[in-house]
């Protein structure tokens, strides 16, 4: 590819952001209000409302699998410690996140020391949170259903009656199924149709209650100027001229699948790279490796985090039984300052899901949880067909901590692909397994039934997360990070990234919010485009 610096330095963008997630749509309407021209580069396609399945076997709708042909909402990438959830499209993870929008608690996150010396985030970050919880119009939930019943049990019975929450969450409730014009902008953003509590919210809503970027951030992001390029994936970074940036970038990008096709190329003055954890990671080092971004630091792929996740489930063979929520989460419990519990529904549309647990192991080997899967897992499957209606009879769980444990990510089998290695005490290790076997199984116990648990875990000890972290995470130096407490790319100039990959610590909590407040505090820091010829965003030591 040719860098060399175009002969009237005419760009086609003052800033390309890659991605259209939480992090990329806060920079893209921030950095449009400053006055400058924005293209926003998304891998995935356009949804609108009516464009989501109403089941997860509409897995056109659903998955990404752009390779067999599928280009829904939600990718799965299997790696040896985890197996990873997370969203595509335009609106990235907010098409298919679960409307849940906590602020971390402990100190554990915001006195981490990856970046404890760097500032007093807890007070910095603030004023941040209160603007991102505005944006997304954040309500507590309705805790009207009988699974609301069931979590304020297992948190008396777990000891911490206390913890129980109702979960805030961003969904315009308004009056059920009618549509109003824009509650929440002074009639600036789209129209809004009350929420019909479905519960489907992780499915993509399709009536337009659900509080997605494409009905906040990016909606006024488009309305103050901002392009979108959907159906493009970013495979390539490189400043021009041989430089640092200080000349701008030449971005190339094709449309992906088992062929990709319609390679194009953009220059921009500066990038914000915002692919998500998974695409943002796998972008960086394939930029690292082919030369493209030499300068990137060592420490690129470290400090990664799960959340120390693990997805539990319970289910029930009654088959009256209707576990189902008026949306994907209202309830949480906190267990205690490291550990948060939610319940979590797909409502009548989930039934897919069920092929994606089976019977929970009690043995600490590998093969011990092998034999007794084998033994168990053909009733499980019967059960299935003699009695359907898997997404009412179950609850799913999501345990989350709060706690220090991290793996780093390393060149894996094929073009892009990365591989996870363990970083000390790995994610979903036994105490975090403990406690979702021990939530589940008093679940199930109330509810008559038994405990599920994810295939990954039970098979590979590679429990789900829909929460991967770092891999480029804040730090003082390029010897102890990759960006700086603004984003900004160490050894590079106007180059930032702004998603889940630059967060340092586990959040336990659902981290959608943090990751708008960080970039919400990052984009601060970028003057007005009438304030300087070009943006001004250069790391802090370029060592």
């Amino acid at each position: 590819m040719d860098n060399s610096l175009p002969g009237h330095q005419d760009f086609d963008f003052d800033w390309l952001v890659v991605g259209s997630g939480f992090g990329a749509s806060v920079a893209a309407l921030r950095l449009s209000e400053k006055g400058y021209r924005v293209g926003v580069v998304e891998q995935g396609r356009r949804f609108e409302d009516r464009d989501f399945a109403e089941k997860a076997t509409q897995l056109g709708k659903f998955l990404w699998l752009p390779g067999l042909g599928l280009r829904g909402i939600l990718r799965l990438a299997p790696y040896r410690h985890a197996t990873v959830l997370a969203g595509v499209g335009v609106g990235g993870g907010s098409l298919v996140y679960a409307n849940t929008m906590y602020q971390p608690q402990g100190d554990e996150f915001y006195r981490h020391p990856q970046w404890a010396d760097l500032a007093d985030w807890r007070a910095e970050l603030a004023p941040h949170f209160e603007t991102a919880l505005h944006m997304f119009g954040v309500l507590p939930s309705v805790d009207a259903r009988p699974v609301d019943g069931l979590m304020r049990e297992l948190a008396a019975e777990l000891g911490v009656p206390e913890g129980y929450r109702r979960t805030p969450v961003a969904v315009f409730f308004g009056e059920d199924g009618k549509t109003v014009p824009d509650p929440y902008f002074d009639g600036a953003g789209p129209d809004r149709t009350g929420c019909v509590r479905c519960g489907q919210c992780m499915l993509g809503c399709r009536y337009g209650a659900k509080n997605s970027l494409p009905k906040n951030y990016l909606w006024l992001a488009e309305r103050a100027g901002t392009s979108v390029l959907a159906d493009l994936k970013v495979v390539d970074i490189a400043p021009l001229g041989g430089g640092q940036g200080e000349w701008g970038f030449r971005l190339r990008a094709r449309r992906p699948g088992l062929f990709p096709s319609g390679a194009r190329e953009f220059t921009a003055r500066g990038v914000v790279v915002a692919a998500g954890t998974l695409g943002t990671n796998e972008l960086l080092a394939a930029c690292k490796r082919s030369g493209s971004l030499p300068e990137l630091s060592d420490r690129l792929g470290e400090v990664v985090r799960t959340n120390d996740e693990s997805i539990p489930a319970a289910t029930t063979s009654a088959p009256d039984a209707d576990y189902r929520s008026d949306v994907a989460i209202t309830s949480s419990i906190f267990l205690d300052e490291h550990t948060h519990v939610t319940n979590n529904t797909y409502g009548d549309g989930g039934g897919l899901l069920a092929l994606s647990y089976g019977p929970a192991t009690t043995a600490r080997t590998a093969l011990g949880r092998w034999g007794q899967f084998l033994l168990r897992y053909p009733g499980y499957l019967l059960s299935l067909l003699r009695r359907g209606r898997w997404s009412r009879r179950t609850i799913i769980f999501t345990v989350m901590r709060g706690t220090d444990v991290s793996l780093r990510l390393r060149k894996g089998f094929g073009p892009g692909r990365l591989q996870t290695e363990s970083a000390g005490a790995p994610p979903g290790g036994a105490s975090a397994v403990d406690v979702a076997r021990r939530v589940a199984s008093l679940a199930a116990r109330k509810m008559g039934g038994r405990p599920l648990a994810s295939l990954g875990e039970t098979l590979g000890s590679a429990p789900m997360t829909a929460h991967f972290l770092g891999g480029a995470v804040i730090g003082a130096d390029r010897e102890h990070g990759v960006i700086d407490r603004h984003h900004r790319v160490f050894g590079y100039t106007n180059l930032l990234v702004c998603d889940g990959s630059a967060v340092p610590a586990n959040v336990g909590v659902n981290p959608s919010l943090t990751i708008c407040a960080m970039t919400e505090a990052a984009m601060a820091q970028i003057p007005q485009a009438q304030a300087a010829d070009q943006p001004s965003a250069r790391s802090a030591t370029s060592r």
